[in-house]
């Protein structure tokens, strides 16, 4: 799992995450344009937002308030104005075909704005058949990043207008809350802590990525592991790229073992695995039938309608006793090839179940790139963090780390995790992060941040 700016100064407390995030702001009829306020256009397609570019407006990677992308929605006679927070007295508006800013005086500046449905909205030229638009997908390529417009129709002209600090609502007792309402401390590459086994080559090995064992992550409150697991004569194994020079690598049954074991001794939690998965799915079946009790706490949201109405509360998923969650990165398209998918043996696709953001702010040590995009956004695919179906929500799982994971650097970024998480990643996402992926979580006390969002929901 794997471009710049300087981190913030100065991170928000958790106190203040929270009270920031739980105060109310006038909510919108379904019909209706949203109150004025601070805003971000946001493309439904790509869910990118709409971005001041020394005067072209173009489709950019959210980053918060940073990059001149936030707008002030207000009235303005028949129709409304969205002006840049950047540049007083520069609007969203339009030069012919293309999407520019120009003074909030200009006729040009002004915008029809219609609900089409879903949080959707046109933004048309008043009086003509023409709408902000993004452009097209060329083969081989991603969505243009200027905007245009003209006579686009469906998605491609349909954008949302979200709140830069978006209402919350109070976080409902445990046990009633559904599990895309809760957020989970998640460990990065969970298996690379150099306490259980080897995990890599000796040169990698000089940076792990967690620096505690599998048994004690669970101790700790970490609720999610990422693993990687690679397909050697020996079975399922974890190791980082490969298995080439790693002394006393662990096999994948092993920590799995070690989960499921927690679990039923600890009823009342829940846990997921993702695994960046590179072995077939036959021997990936096999390890899994290794693990004893997996089938008694395996969780199969694929067989209980939560695509057609939604997560299931904790409590529902306690009493049932299905508790482990786990997810493969490995592509539906591959396994119908190979003639075994993987979810006919209760490991889920991650892409048909969750979004994520991009695996890394950067290298190692010096600036830090805090946008927040989907890592399955290019030529090939198109899924926005923004994504969600008719009574159903993703989960979204958020990466907050780097390419290596160097110690005083993972200290300062992850004491700032609650700033990013909602300044940056939450409007990006239109939902609120269910897991919080970090390297070494000892450091920096991102549990802090995990608490923060659990003391509200996101509408």
């Amino acid at each position: 799992m794997r471009t710049p700016h300087a981190l913030l100064a100065t991170a928000v407390t958790a106190a203040a995450l929270a009270a920031a995030a739980v105060t109310p702001a006038p909510a919108a009829g379904a019909d209706a344009v949203p109150p004025p306020g601070t805003y971000y256009v946001q493309s439904v397609v790509t869910g990118l937002n709409a971005a001041d570019a020394s005067g072209t407006v173009e489709q950019h990677r959210p980053r918060g308030n940073e990059d001149r992308q936030q707008w002030t929605l207000r009235p303005d006679g028949a129709g409304h104005l969205l002006e840049n927070t950047d540049s007083p007295g520069s609007c969203l508006g339009r030069a012919g075909d293309r999407a520019r800013t120009v003074s909030c005086t200009a006729a040009e500046a002004r915008w029809q704005i219609t609900p089409l449905g879903a949080d959707r909205y046109a933004l048309a030229d008043p009086g003509a058949d023409r709408r902000l638009t993004v452009a097209p997908k060329p083969a081989g390529a991603t969505h243009p990043a200027p905007l245009s417009v003209g006579s686009g129709a469906g998605d491609l002209a349909a954008w949302y207008l979200t709140p830069a600090d978006a209402p919350g609502g109070p976080m409902p007792p445990r046990g009633q809350r559904t599990l895309d309402q809760v957020t989970f401390l998640t460990a990065h590459n969970a298996y690379a802590n150099g306490v259980d086994g080897g995990f890599a080559p000796p040169f990698v090995y000089l940076f792990p990525n967690q620096s505690r064992g599998i048994q004690q992550q669970l101790a700790d409150g970490v609720r999610g592991f990422m693993l990687d697991v690679h397909q050697t004569p020996d079975g399922a194994i974890l190791c980082h790229n490969s298995c080439t020079l790693v002394r006393r690598p662990v096999a994948l049954w092993v920590d799995l073992q070690r989960i499921v074991d927690f679990l039923r001794a600890r009823p009342d939690e829940f846990v997921t695995v993702f695994l960046e998965d590179y072995v077939d799915p036959g021997v990936l079946r096999a390890e899994l039938d290794r693990v004893q009790g997996l089938s008694e706490v395996l969780y199969r949201p694929d067989r209980t309608g939560v695509r057609e109405n939604g997560w299931p509360t904790t409590g529902e998923l306690a009493a049932d006793g299905h508790r482990l969650l786990i997810f493969t990165d490995h592509s539906r398209e591959a396994d119908r090839s190979a003639g075994l998918t993987r979810d006919t043996f209760g490991v889920m696709y991650q892409r048909e179940w969750t979004v994520e953001n991009h695996w890394s702010m950067g290298p190692g040590v010096g600036s830090s790139d805090w946008s927040c995009y989907s890592r399955w956004y290019d030529a090939n695919t198109t899924i926005p963090l923004t994504r969600t179906e008719p009574g159903f929500r993703p989960l979204f799982v958020m990466n907050h780390f780097r390419d290596a994971a160097v110690a005083s650097t993972v200290a300062t970024d992850n004491a700032k995790l609650a700033d990013r998480a909602r300044r940056f990643c939450q409007p990006a996402a239109r939902k609120k992060p269910t897991y919080l992926a970090v390297d070494r979580y000892d450091l920096g006390n991102p549990a802090a941040a995990v608490d923060a969002l659990n003391t509200y929901t996101y509408p």
